[in-house]
């Protein structure tokens, strides 16, 4: 095994990618046979933007209102959404979505968090994620009109649990 496939599986990357068949082509996975288990995942997103945006945004001033409020909800959205957008992600009938925003502790930002709950044969990783992104870019939008420097990093899997893989946490920075 090489340095690079080491560094891979550490990541908890796997030998091949299972929305491809044996050809290379695009496939959805059955998940037919595998066993409904409850589901959970987190996913996170930061916002960076102007000290002064920040400001506005707590105080509720910007123009397009309620940032926050719009956000959250853009978030819960996109996660029901997430097979509409993701072409090969299962529907699944979602038991839970939150989606919390608050400022960051250590820079001029907002940090995201998504939850989703489901009882499924697949996880909700990527509507996590979606639900995550989704929030950051309706904070961009509602905001670009007082700071167009804003910067979208960090989307990332915070946690996983259920499921043939059990718990996963993502790697402290």
């Amino acid at each position: 095994m090489s340095g690079d496939d080491e560094v891979r599986r550490e990541k908890g990357e796997k030998d091949h990618f299972s929305h491809l068949d044996e050809s290379g082509r695009a496939r959805m996975v059955d998940v037919g046979k595998k066993p409904v288990t409850d589901r959970f995942a987190s996913a996170t997103a930061r916002v960076f933007m102007a000290p002064r945006t920040l400001e506005l945004l707590a105080e509720r001033a910007l123009p397009k209102g309620d940032v926050l409020a719009v956000a959250k909800v853009a978030g819960i959205a996109a996660a029901k959404e997430t097979p509409h957008l993701v072409p090969m992600c299962h529907p699944l009938p979602l038991d839970h979505v939150q989606v919390d925003i608050r400022p960051a502790e250590d820079a001029s930002a907002l940090d995201i968090i998504a939850e989703v709950k489901v009882s499924a044969r697949t996880g909700v990783e990527m509507e996590a994620l979606t639900a995550a992104a989704v929030a950051a870019l309706t904070i961009y939008d509602m905001c670009k009109a007082v700071d167009d420097s804003m910067e979208i990093n960090g989307i990332r899997v915070l946690e996983k649990r259920g499921g043939r893989s059990g718990e996963q946490a993502a790697a402290a920075d």
